[in-house]
């Protein structure tokens, strides 16, 4: 019996030049703006190239670039909401560096603090986004979320093992966690 081939996976993501067009709109949204704003405050230049598309071929939609700036990754991407998500999670990283003047991402308990506010601030984790993601809980969804989210980035980290990365995510939590600059409060 022959075996059958094995089947090409679809096509996800965008265009490295549509990701660009989506980036523009999502950087007239009152969220985004208000995040520059206040990244500029802080002393932090948020020049025309600090966000851009690039093709990423990895399973990760976006990431901060300590000194650079933010990249949106065009092919894990697909509808402007996402774009948006992603480039407000990242800003939420970048404040952190600005207004930190010794956040260090090589330190895990730093990388954890800016993972739990970035998860916690940005939306990533209100619950239609857990519901789209299959992940449903009555209580204490959000907070799961969040602890879920930065594991994974964290574990990601090369310098934190998976037992540095939960002991240092639990060691800044409540700190962190309940850290809502620049906002009053959690939006």
């Amino acid at each position: 019996m022959e075996e059958e081939p094995a089947t090409t996976p679809e096509f996800k993501g965008v265009t490295v030049e549509k990701c660009d067009k989506m980036i523009q709109k999502s950087l007239r949204t009152p969220m985004v703006k208000f995040l520059k704003e206040h990244l500029e405050k802080s002393g932090c230049i948020v020049g025309d190239n600090f966000i851009r598309a690039v093709k990423c071929d990895k399973d990760m939609s976006g990431g901060y670039i300590p000194g650079e700036g933010i990249m949106v990754c065009s092919d894990q991407v697909e509808f402007q909401d996402g774009v948006n998500q992603v480039i407000i999670h990242e800003l939420i990283h970048a404040y952190d560096e600005c207004r930190a003047a010794n956040l260090d991402w090589c330190n895990c308990a730093h990388h954890a603090c800016s993972e739990i506010r970035a998860n916690h601030l940005s939306g990533d984790c209100h619950f239609k986004r857990e519901f789209l993601r299959r992940f449903m809980k009555i209580r204490g969804q959000e907070q799961d979320c969040v602890r879920r989210r930065v594991m994974k980035s964290v574990t990601a980290n090369p310098n934190c093992s998976k037992a540095a990365a939960k002991d240092a995510m639990e060691a800044v939590w409540d700190v962190c966690y309940n850290d809502t600059k620049p906002f009053d409060r959690a939006p």
